[in-house]
């Protein structure tokens, strides 16, 4: 059977398994990967399959996993790297940045640097700060990096493929809290572009766009909005590098009012390019300006307080009402 009901960890687990079974280039490495099968056991049973050479279990040196990640793929290897938080990137931040993300330009594309970081990010799970943050945006401003992240377990399975067979750096943001919803994934479909924004339900009233974490949320604004009477299309962005702001576009032209909503900060946030580009696209099909939602520009606070900074259901439908109420 080819569609099947899995987490979205597992749809991670099983992409991971087709992708080293199909091509012998492909590598994972990162801290406790192997015999643990990771923090979040998404690579459980990788490496007893695979063996040590193909699933490596490394020293606990992020800017030394991404280095090696760098040698090799020069070498024409496929390395899969996986931080285990969102918060341990940033020892890793300035091989990401000054080598990854650059080599294939100062080489005038003569290189090619096919390596996929993937980082659990965002809260919802009682941890603390560094292990539950949202840093998307700082490896979106990068020029020569792709950053996406799936919402469910189908989009995991195919997105993590698309970026793997890439010959572009990805950023592989998975959204923790969602690792245990269940999802279908139909291993023999035909995915779309990765890049491309999905519409996951039609409306006429006002767009919410959001993506990883928060397409759950919106999709439970629009199902407690229709009982008031409003219609909510709600899309899921897939990816926030490149944007694709020609499907936003054709949702605000339709709704004319649009709300963002990510984990992240609002401030200087993936909403706030979104806002900007948006408000100069369609200035004049817009009834209301660009709202956005977000967490607070503060330090990630203690698991007790989460509830209060992270975005809910209450903070989305008062901001859809704003946004109406114009």
């Amino acid at each position: 059977m080819t569609v099947e009901q899995l987490t979205l960890a597992k749809a991670i687990n099983e992409s991971l398994r087709a992708v080293l079974e199909a091509d012998p280039k492909v590598l994972i490495m990162g801290e406790d990967v192997g015999k643990l099968g990771g923090v979040f056991r998404v690579t459980d049973g990788l490496q007893k399959d695979f063996g040590e050479d193909r699933v490596i279990d490394t020293p606990l040196a992020e800017s030394g996993i991404v280095g090696t990640a760098i040698g090799l793929a020069l070498r024409g290897y496929r390395p899969v790297v996986e931080i285990q938080f969102d918060g341990f990137v940033f020892p890793a931040y300035d091989q990401i940045v000054t080598q990854l993300a650059k080599m294939h330009a100062r080489a005038l594309g003569k290189i090619r640097l096919p390596v996929v970081i993937r980082i659990p990010y965002g809260g919802g799970i009682g941890a603390v700060e560094h292990h539950s943050e949202s840093p998307e945006a700082l490896f979106a401003h990068v020029a020569g990096l792709k950053v996406v992240s799936p919402s469910n377990a189908g989009d995991a399975y195919w997105m993590l493929q698309q970026a793997i067979q890439s010959d572009d750096p990805v950023i592989f943001f998975e959204p923790k809290r969602r690792y245990w919803d269940k999802g279908e994934v139909d291993t023999k479909a035909t995915p779309g572009p990765l890049h491309r924004a999905r519409v996951v339900h039609e409306g006429t009233d006002l767009t919410l766009v959001a993506y990883g974490p928060m397409v759950k949320l919106c999709q439970e604004a629009e199902a407690a909005a229709q009982e008031e009477g409003k219609s909510l299309e709600v899309l899921d962005l897939r990816s926030m590098s490149p944007i694709d702001f020609d499907s936003i576009q054709a949702s605000v032209e339709k709704t004319r009012r649009l709300v963002v909503v990510h984990e992240a900060p609002v401030f200087l946030g993936t909403g706030a390019e979104i806002a900007a580009r948006i408000t100069e696209r369609c200035f004049h099909h817009l009834e209301a300006p660009v709202l956005r939602v977000g967490g607070y520009h503060a330090p990630y606070p203690p698991a007790r307080l989460e509830d209060e900074y992270l975005p809910g259901l209450d903070r989305v439908l008062d901001t859809v009402d704003r946004s109406l109420a114009y």
